[in-house]
């Protein structure tokens, strides 16, 4: 699978299946994407290949960085420090219908009025979440 930023600075190529694939109501997601929630595939780091140039990244918290496009400002990752897996933004790869979300995290920040995937179990943010490697 493949995907690229808003202008196209950031380009990348994944091999394999998304480990997880799921939609983030929390405080952090909402404000790092600009919307109601964030919808994430996490791949282990080996499966990823930036084909230009890699995103610039920020520390979001004392646990994670995101990554973004320093040209247009799309985000493109999640990633915990302690974790060698990274999330990538559904919306940045070409083909994203290909990338089925299973479940909700972070539903504590929920927003009220946001009607998607009511039928997917629904998880709370963790007090220190550690994706499985």
């Amino acid at each position: 699978m493949s995907g690229r930023c808003q202008c196209g600075h950031i380009a990348f190529e994944v091999e394999g299946v998304a480990r997880d694939v799921h939609y983030c109501h929390c405080g952090m997601c909402r404000r790092a994407v600009g919307n109601a929630f964030a919808t994430l595939a996490w791949f282990h780091a080996s499966q990823i290949r930036w084909r230009a140039a890699e995103p610039a990244s920020y520390r979001s918290s004392p646990i994670a960085r995101r990554g973004f496009c320093d040209r247009c400002g799309s985000p493109v990752y999640l990633a915990y420090d302690r974790s060698r897996q990274i999330a990538l933004m559904v919306g940045l790869f070409d083909r994203p219908q290909s990338l089925v979300p299973t479940h909700h995290y972070g539903v504590q920040g929920r927003l009220p009025w946001v009607d998607i995937g009511a039928q997917l179990p629904a998880h709370p943010t963790a007090a220190n979440p550690r994706p499985r490697d």
